[in-house]
């Protein structure tokens, strides 16, 4: 971990293997793409969050054809949260998970129903991976707690999820509130944790001009790609003041780890609150400077270079026109 304002300076972009557990959605779409490009990419895994399972498995199908790997597999995960009921997000995403483009139907479908066996064999085949949970944590909190030698193989978890602020209520963000007892589990697992919350997210925005860069890069993806953050910019900017495009949020845990000079972090104490009445899902993110303070189990990123980040984007999708 870094001090508190550090900037991480290693530009060395090595090929990271990582499991990216996800619920396609718009930006999930964009982290895929991100990570084929930029990691070493062993698997995605799917859960139920943005869309129904059945769906969200389907997006991620649709993504893994449109980026032209026949090798890159996809197993379907949990169907609902830990607890709570499955409570999907069609006023962000609609109700597929991907509107706003015509979507083809995928060439096959998932590779595996059993999410949590994949991501349990794949990291004990291969220590020092990362897992990338960018919907709600269930596949990966099960996975944790039906391996308990799990956590010493991982390099580390590196989540989309949290804040200060929140999406979904006034303190939780949503894939915290979606399933805050898998949250509660993954941030109190005891390894490297990197977290990308809405305080960073909200720095990398859809604005026009760089949905036109994904455009201009040409060829079949960067256009199903623009029209599907033309829609995803559009439900943002219908409900939210003060802001220029849709925040595309999940790439960002994904390029911290491949490009972590681009992004500043903070070592915090982070825990989620799971009961309460106004605060299910909050993280809890301890900024005291009190000396009997607890130790800091999360590297909270904290600001990021958004042009910069952004290019990497346009790169990964330029890499498949």
């Amino acid at each position: 971990m870094t001090g508190d304002g550090d900037v991480c300076q290693d530009p060395d972009v090595n090929a990271i293997p990582m499991i990216l557990d996800c619920d396609p959605g718009h930006d999930d779409a964009i982290a895929i793409i991100a990570a084929a490009h930029h990691a070493e990419l062993l698997g995605i895994t799917t859960v139920a969050g943005n869309a129904p399972l059945e769906r969200t498995t389907f997006n991620a199908c649709v993504v893994r054809d449109l980026l032209g790997d026949p090798s890159l597999t996809v197993h379907s995960g949990a169907a609902r949260p830990l607890v709570a009921p499955p409570r999907p997000a069609a006023h962000i995403h609609g109700e597929s998970g991907l509107d706003g483009a015509d979507l083809p139907e995928p060439v096959r479908g998932a590779d595996g129903d059993d999410a949590v066996s994949f991501i349990i064999e794949t990291c004990r085949a291969r220590e020092g991976t990362w897992l990338v949970p960018i919907g709600p944590f269930t596949n990966v909190a099960m996975a944790l707690r039906a391996a308990p030698d799990l956590g010493r193989r991982l390099a580390g978890i590196s989540v989309m999820g949290g804040g200060t602020f929140g999406n979904r209520t006034a303190c939780a963000e949503f894939n915290i509130w979606a399933d805050p007892h898998a949250a509660d589990i993954v941030f109190g697992y005891g390894g490297p944790l990197v977290m990308a919350p809405l305080d960073l997210t909200f720095q990398l925005q859809a604005t026009a001009p760089r949905i036109e860069a994904v455009r201009d890069v040409g060829g079949v993806l960067a256009p199903v790609l623009a029209d599907l953050l033309t829609f995803f910019s559009g439900t943002y900017l219908g409900r939210n003041e003060g802001i220029d495009g849709a925040p595309v949020h999940d790439p960002c845990a994904v390029l911290a780890l491949t490009h972590p000079h681009l992004f500043e972090r903070a070592p915090r104490h982070v825990v989620v609150e799971t009961y309460g009445e106004h605060t299910a899902g909050m993280t809890v993110i301890d900024r005291r400077r009190l000396r009997e303070r607890p130790p800091a189990n999360t590297d909270v990123l904290v600001s990021l270079d958004a042009d910069a980040v952004w290019q990497l984007i346009v790169d990964a999708i330029a890499s498949r026109a």
